[in-house]
């Protein structure tokens, strides 16, 4: 069943033999076994594609739900001193992973002597079964359903920019007059669009500036400098906004909230290095400690 499930969810016998570290013969031998104790042919193979008969797909979730039974049952009777070991692949965004993945990957590995962890920073959904990342961090309020998502953290974001700019350019008195000022704009992520929310209400504002970057570090930089205002996430901007060097602005208006998530492919036989990355993730990051420099 764990080979099945492979194969359906990787596209090919060469790549779950790969996953699953069998050879592509052991791969074919265990797929005919299932299909001879079913008693009906599961895959369509041809040369250039493979595909699920009208049989394998209403395999396919009962295997997943078996495979999940199988590693619930492991898990209940697991040694409860058991450690987490063994390489874990991780993904974020480049910034958060900056300000505040490594300081906790580092912290997870000093607790853990037998984990590793091989973290990816690039501001991109990586495909986690293509690439074969254990876990993903990121931050959005629209997860693939076809993932698994557990909620690490609230991600808010300020309106702030450096004093000489807001010296040379005027303050915004209100959300709507972002529209007249030099917007420094994510690509992915409100490049022409700032939603606010005022008085219960949610506000649209239309934005617009001379430099967009996919990578929020560099707006941060741009604003330090004085090129315009910028819609930061607290995690990045705290520290610059507790020293003075940016300044929030429209306090009365709330950035859109998003959550950060900790994401992966499937419960099925879920490592115990990976359940432990998750629950440190949410111990360390649950209370968003980085808005807390802000407050005082």
């Amino acid at each position: 069943m764990q080979v099945f499930v492979e194969v359906a969810d990787r596209g090919s016998l060469s790549a779950a033999a790969a996953h699953l570290d069998m050879s592509r013969a052991m791969v074919s031998r265990y797929l005919a076994e299932l299909e001879e104790w079913v008693g009906v042919r599961l895959l369509h193979r041809t040369t250039r594609r493979l595909s699920l008969t009208p049989a394998g797909a209403e395999t396919l979730p009962r295997c997943r739900r078996m495979l999940d039974l199988v590693g619930d049952m492991r898990d209940a009777v697991a040694t409860p001193e058991a450690s987490p070991r063994g390489l874990l692949r991780v993904t974020a965004p480049m910034s958060f992973g900056t300000s505040q993945l490594v300081g906790v990957v580092s912290e997870f590995v000093g607790r853990y002597p037998g984990a590793a962890v091989d973290l990816m920073l690039v501001d991109r959904a990586v495909n986690l079964v293509e690439e074969r990342v254990d876990l993903a961090v990121r931050i959005t309020n629209d997860v693939d359903p076809n993932l698994i998502a557990r909620h690490l953290a609230d991600c808010r974001s300020l309106v702030c920019a450096a004093p000489a700019y807001l010296e040379r350019a005027g303050l915004p008195a209100r959300a709507e007059d972002l529209s007249l000022h030099n917007c420094l704009t994510h690509s992915y992520y409100g490049r022409s669009l700032w939603r606010f929310v005022r008085d219960g209400e949610t506000v649209d504002v239309p934005v617009s500036g001379n430099i967009t970057a996919n990578e929020a570090v560099v707006l941060m930089r741009a604003a330090l400098g004085g090129a315009g205002i910028a819609l930061l996430p607290t995690y990045l901007a705290a520290p610059e906004v507790a020293a003075g060097r940016l300044r929030a602005i429209l306090p009365e208006c709330e950035p859109q909230v998003l959550g950060i998530h900790g994401v992966y492919a499937s419960r099925r036989q879920m490592p115990l290095i990976l359940r432990a990355m998750l629950d440190f993730l949410v111990e360390r990051l649950g209370s968003a400690p980085w808005d807390q420099e802000i407050k005082a």
